[in-house]
């Protein structure tokens, strides 16, 4: 029996609202980013097709799929375009994975839409997923197909020991991030924290407790996401007003909804380090932005060689 034949060449397209980051991984892969044309009815209703062949090809499809729902409705229309043109293989690249905060049920008679993505991904031709910093890591189990799991820590981590900071200490601000807080630490030997907080409502604190000393400290503050930006700036009062020496902040997704901007511009955050996964709506003094283009080009290219990819995870 003839074992498949692997695919001819790779090539790399994007969803409109992820071209800037996916033209910055494509000159990092060795490549041009491939022509893809958007039709507009005049409903807005839109269609996606190739401006060149992709036969036989591996292709990467980069989206982020931040709401509103279109960018997620694009990557479906691209994946089904692709496989409908004979792609040999068809990566769909979601450096933000949206949707994934609801990866379970947390009271009666809602979604679980994380699986709903991935459900509807899978149908729509995807053969492997590619994205970083899942909001929960179980969401890999809702796929059928391979999922390549990135982690920032490895985009952050250099930048961070880059500082200097002496008597640093590494913060969670939620329970939930207690884990990601714990590899942090334990990779740059400081000591850890925890918030311990209470929702009202969706995007509401109501209540948040500090865990741990953190007087006299150099605080870097470490999460997933960042979108109204509340509970950073809830956080970061809090441990200056427990004598921290200063606070910082590492998000890997930077949603800022609202007037997240504002609230940061505002705050007692000295900086808030993201990546490049969700472009920014406007400019800001204390946000830094870190690309994460050479680490999508790096796996991207073991991915087409199969080459293993387990020299990329830090911790």
């Amino acid at each position: 029996m003839f074992s498949e034949p692997a695919p001819k060449s790779s090539k790399i397209f994007a969803c409109s609202k992820s071209v800037e980051l996916a033209e910055k991984i494509a000159e990092k892969y060795g490549t041009t980013l491939g022509e893809v044309k958007l039709s507009y009815y005049s409903d807005g209703e839109f269609q996606p097709s190739f401006e060149e062949s992709i036969r036989g090809t591996r292709v990467f499809l980069v989206c982020s799929t931040f709401p509103n729902a279109d960018n997620l409705m694009e990557l479906l229309l691209m994946l089904d375009a692709a496989k409908r043109a004979s792609a040999r293989h068809i990566t769909a690249v979601m450096p933000y994975f949206g949707w994934a905060r609801q990866d379970r049920k947390d009271k009666p008679r809602v979604p679980i839409g994380a699986k709903l993505v991935a459900n509807l991904l899978q149908a729509a031709g995807a053969t492997r997923i590619m994205t970083m910093d899942l909001h929960a890591d179980q969401i890999q189990g809702f796929f059928e197909r391979p999922v390549d799991h990135l982690f920032a820590s490895s985009i952050f981590l250099p930048y961070l020991e880059s500082l200097n900071l002496d008597k640093l200490c590494i913060a969670s601000p939620d329970m939930g991030g207690s884990k990601r807080a714990y590899a942090y630490s334990k990779y740059l030997k400081s000591d850890v924290v925890v918030c311990y907080k209470q929702r009202k409502v969706a995007n509401v604190i109501e209540t948040m407790e500090l865990i741990g000393e953190v007087k006299d400290k150099n605080v870097i503050l470490v999460d997933d996401m960042v979108d109204t930006a509340g509970t950073l700036v809830k956080a970061a009062q809090i441990m200056k007003e427990r004598g921290a020496k200063s606070v910082r902040a590492v998000a890997t997704h930077a949603i800022l909804s609202g007037n997240a901007y504002e609230r940061i511009e505002g705050s007692e955050l000295e900086e808030l380090i993201v990546t490049d996964s969700i472009p920014l709506r406007q400019p800001s003094t204390k946000i830094r932005v870190l690309t994460c283009a050479d680490l999508f080009a790096d796996v991207m290219h073991r991915v087409n060689e199969n080459e293993p990819i387990s020299s990329k995870f830090i911790m």
